[in-house]
């Protein structure tokens, strides 16, 4: 099986000052995982490879780039799965972790849960010993915040201007893993958790079909679980790449949303679409050079 790597940096109207930036970290993270997949390491090693070099990255709303909610502060949701056991793992509303991607794996491997939010994702990240790290404020997010709090004070609004990274792989064993990580949507109510770290809505993985992650505006991605719908679709015989068309359709069509997804089926192929203005991606395919787009 040849190995590939395909990865997003988010599904919104990117502003030209970060076009650059943007494709210059997807290429990055894509090629830091197909490094890793060469080196015979798994899917899942790839995918979390490549949203961590993402997460660090500043200029991503995940990690240290991440989005500050209406109280000023940085909560982070990711997700990993396992396309070969169907295990998963998944952290909501974390605060003062650099990388929540490894966090959510720890959750998978580490423990008898799926799911950890809040305080309990927190606690469960100092018994895994990951180190608080508090330099997660980045200027750009935080003269945001402050405009954002002068238009929105004394209302329960929040921006719809949002951005999530994400991974699918496939290693030389046809095992698929997929992953999500976001800083969530800026000036958010404090607990809001979106669709990145939802099973079936911000990622899907399934060895007998593909995988997908998906990106955009999460109140619609998870009312029609886009990435367990495009999973199905896969099944029913349609091409990556028309799975990728018909879901963000579907979102489209059902509730108006906005949003893309990335999509590897079980044979290696890739499909890309989205309904935003761009959506900065990359993709490797063993042998090949890395290919980068946003439009």
């Amino acid at each position: 099986m040849k190995r590939v790597i395909i990865v997003h940096g988010g599904a919104w109207k990117i502003p030209k000052d970060l076009e650059k930036p943007c494709l210059e970290g997807v290429e990055r993270a894509a090629k830091l995982a197909m490094n890793c997949l060469l080196d015979d390491n798994s899917a899942l090693d790839a995918v979390e490879a490549a949203v961590k070099c993402m997460e660090d990255n500043p200029t991503f709303d995940a990690g240290v780039g991440s989005v500050l909610n209406a109280e000023g502060e940085i909560e982070l949701d990711a997700a990993i799965m396992d396309g070969k056991t169907l295990n998963a793992g998944a952290v909501a509303a974390v605060r003062n972790i650099r990388n929540p991607i490894s966090l959510a794996r720890r959750v998978m491997e580490n423990s008898n849960h799926v799911f950890l939010v809040g305080e309990g994702a927190n606690k469960f990240a100092v018994l895994q010993g990951f180190e608080k790290f508090d330099g997660l404020v980045v200027k750009r997010e935080l003269d945001r915040w402050k405009k954002l709090r002068e238009k929105y004070r004394g209302t329960m609004k929040f921006s719809d201007k949002n951005g999530t990274v994400g991974a699918v792989a496939i290693d030389s064993n046809g095992n698929i893993a997929a992953a999500t990580s976001t800083g969530g949507v800026p000036f958010k109510l404090s607990g809001r958790v979106g669709d990145s770290c939802l099973i079936g809505c911000g990622l899907y993985a399934d060895n007998r079909v593909g995988g997908v992650s998906a990106t955009g505006y999460g109140e619609s991605i998870i009312k029609i679980v886009i990435s367990k719908v495009v999973c199905e679709l896969l099944g029913k015989g349609l091409t990556a790449q028309k799975a990728a068309e018909e879901g963000v359709k579907m979102l489209e069509r059902k509730i108006n949303g906005r949003g893309g997804v990335i999509v590897l089926d079980k044979k290696g192929s890739v499909g890309i679409s989205y309904n935003t203005p761009k959506m900065a991606r990359a993709y490797m395919t063993e042998g090949m050079d890395v290919s980068i787009s946003s439009v």
